[in-house]
């Protein structure tokens, strides 16, 4: 109706200022962003098929929920703890104690007593890619994959015969395999060895010096086995189970709200948004834009688009366009004319990627084209008047 005006408009103060008054008018039928009425008939008007417009009220808000994530307990499973198996790059001791008379090993001894028995060290052994060490007497020993005590036996039964009643102990000097990485919102990236304790998630956290922001705003990520597995920090704390024991290569990731969501149009700002893993209302996303503005938005035009799963709303009466996932193009229009509104956007979830738009007005549009005439149109008019006159 508004480019109908103007156009009227320009064909009433033609001739000699119609091309100049036709570009100034026809500046005020571009829009920013569509309005309300045309979101609402997007299933007529796009180029994407089988977009739905769902009215957002005590029935609609469920489709919001998204289904529980499964926990660290269900993803991870409970490892047990790494203990002390040997890995390449691993530094290791080996101590060989002999009865006397002893005479295999001749070093220096240190000796509990020297009565019943003398001990010898090794020099140290730096675990390389074949994962075996050489002990003298006893020959080439695999070492990687294998626990101290089965290294132990293994080089004690190799010297019998060749020691008096030999015995052996191997100590792990340096852990340099069985590690995990700790990395993200920390007050410091570490390297963390693990031991037969079975260090947790809130371990590795612990060592990094805690997060640097705080825990309700914060999502860890395991990384395990090409995938990845996340959960807010708060769940980890509140549920001892989900703080699980973790394995040789996990990498802990500490990420500060990582999901966002993007709000453009009449709003209080134009902007992405992040928000935390803890999840986020509709009412609290509003609030976080500024809400809208008195001056441009239409009350009953602020729309929230996204790719929904199928199962979640009503089924399409024809041809449906689907993304890579499988998800239907989904519009949710809440009315904030409607105090009931408010109480559905309470319970409303935000999801990640989600676009919130809030449409102009039609009386914001009309003023708009008021303020062209009265600023261009007008003026161009009375000197072309003034000119005729002449």
């Amino acid at each position: 109706m508004i480019c109908l005006l103007n156009r009227l408009t320009a064909e009433l103060h033609a001739p000699r200022s119609a091309a100049l008054g036709i570009l100034l008018l026809a500046s005020a039928c571009t829009s920013v962003g569509p309005g309300t009425q045309r979101v609402v008939n997007a299933d007529k008007n796009t180029t994407i098929q089988g977009i739905q417009v769902i009215n957002l009220d005590e029935n609609s808000w469920q489709a919001s929920v998204m289904p529980p994530t499964p926990g660290f307990a269900q993803t991870l499973g409970q490892s047990e703890p790494v203990g002390e198996i040997v890995g390449p790059g691993d530094v290791l001791e080996v101590t060989i104690w002999e009865a006397p008379p002893a005479v295999l090993f001749s070093t220096a001894p240190i000796a509990t007593s020297v009565d019943t028995s003398r001990s010898t060290s090794m020099p140290q052994y730096l675990v390389g890619p074949s994962g075996q060490i050489s002990v003298p007497f006893a020959g080439m020993i695999q070492v990687t994959g294998r626990t101290l005590s089965e290294i132990e036996r293994d080089i004690t039964a190799r010297l019998r015969g060749k020691a008096h009643l030999p015995q052996a102990a191997v100590r792990l000097i340096r852990n340099m395999s069985a590690n995990v990485s700790v990395v993200g919102e920390v007050d410091r990236s570490v390297r963390m060895p693990l031991t037969a304790k079975g260090e947790t998630i809130l371990d590795a956290i612990a060592a990094a010096g805690g997060t640097k922001a705080p825990s309700d705003k914060v999502t860890i990520q395991v990384s395990r086995g090409g995938q990845a597995y996340s959960m807010p920090l708060s769940a980890v704390i509140r549920d001892p189970r989900q703080n699980v024991v973790l394995r040789t290569g996990d990498v802990v990731t500490a990420l500060f709200q990582p999901y966002s969501f993007t709000v453009i149009g009449a709003a209080g700002k134009n902007d992405e948004i992040n928000f935390e893993a803890t999840g986020l209302t509709l009412a609290q996303a509003v609030g976080r834009f500024g809400g809208l503005q008195d001056n441009r938005a239409d009350p009953k035009g602020l729309f929230l688009f996204r790719w929904e799963n199928p199962a979640a709303v009503p089924a399409a009466s024809g041809p449906v366009t689907k993304d890579a996932q499988g998800r239907v193009p989904v519009i949710y229009r809440v009315n904030m004319k409607d105090p009931g509104t408010y109480l559905a956007m309470q319970r409303f979830t935000v999801h990640d990627k989600d676009v919130i738009y809030v449409a102009n007005s039609t009386i914001a549009e009309f003023q708009r084209f008021v303020g062209i005439m009265a600023s261009t149109v007008f003026p161009i008019i009375a000197i072309d008047n003034a000119v005729s006159s002449n």
